[in-house]
């Protein structure tokens, strides 16, 4: 069994997407498991059913106002940078409604359910791939994976919007007595859970360079501190997610394909510019080539 592991990375998917366009087209790998964390998880579904043209225009024509019903931050550019400030009336605005984060991301949520079609859904759900989304369960401190096997359309996709919920700028969500958030508080890179499902192959695709670079800002104010921090936990989480994945891949007999983007794309995430992640998505396809050609000339020296 073959299985493709997208982890999560905000903006950073369209490098992701790239990639597994060039396995999908032109290494023809077929997958029985699709399984993504947040940014990973709103690829899959249409991965999974190869409708990769698609899920590109959707993916990489993407603006905050498509993702957030109410923004909590400001983006500046200075100098070609672009910087994060909180957004003071917004995010006192939503304390004052008692809402529990700084920012709502109700608008994610209708954009899954207008491009994943109801059609689309009971396609992959009669099909012999199975498409996994991971969501962490803030009440009992455990990561949750959800199969499209399970749920009917409605509930998918809000599983599918929980997974990208990177709480607390966006939405935290109660749903069966329980608070969820973002997948990747738990599980960054889903290796473990692919292999326990059976694959025997996983193309993993990791959005982070392979090795630690200065890819942060410095803290300008107390919210792109706060972002900072986030980011620096959700490193450790991912590092850790690796090392455990090659650790239960190595008692399995299991193979993993590492495809880490080569450069920093970006020091924010939270920051969707068009320009940006269409090229992002054409380097993740260049990448895979070069390295899947790199591949073949040592297996054939």
């Amino acid at each position: 069994m073959r299985a493709l592991v997208i982890s999560g990375g905000g903006s950073k998917g369209a490098f992701a997407g790239g990639v597994a366009q060039y396995l999908l087209e032109h290494k023809k790998h077929k997958y029985d498991i699709v399984i993504g964390t947040s940014t990973g998880s709103l690829l899959a579904s249409h991965l999974a059913l190869k409708k990769v043209d698609k899920i590109k225009a959707a993916y990489t024509s993407v603006t905050q106002d498509d993702i957030f019903s109410s923004c909590p931050f400001l983006i500046k550019k200075k100098k070609g940078i672009e910087t994060i400030k909180i957004n003071h009336v917004t995010v006192l605005r939503n304390i004052l409604n008692g809402s529990k984060t700084f920012g709502t991301s109700f608008n994610l949520k209708k954009l899954i359910k207008s491009v994943f079609t109801e059609a689309e859904f009971f396609e992959l759900k009669h099909s012999n791939i199975d498409v996994v989304v991971t969501v962490a369960n803030l009440s009992i401190n455990q990561v949750e994976y959800k199969s499209i096997k399970d749920f009917d359309y409605d509930e998918f996709c809000e599983w599918i919007w929980i997974s990208c919920n990177y709480t607390p700028f966006m939405s935290l969500v109660k749903k069966n007595g329980c608070e969820y958030a973002d997948g990747g508080l738990g599980s960054m890179v889903p290796i473990e859970e692919a292999i326990k499902r059976g694959a025997t192959v996983v193309d993993a695709i990791i959005l982070q360079t392979e090795i630690t670079q200065f890819n942060r800002m410095p803290s300008l104010n107390a919210f792109s501190l706060l972002t900072n921090m986030f980011a620096f936990m959700l490193d450790r989480i991912e590092k850790q997610n690796i090392r455990i994945g090659k650790y239960v891949a190595s008692h399995n007999n299991a193979i993993i394909h590492f495809y880490y983007t080569p450069t920093v794309l970006t020091t924010n995430s939270l920051i969707f510019d068009k320009e940006k992640m269409t090229s992002w998505w054409q380097s993740g396809f260049d990448f895979a080539k070069y390295r899947n050609e790199e591949m073949s000339q040592i297996e054939e020296g």
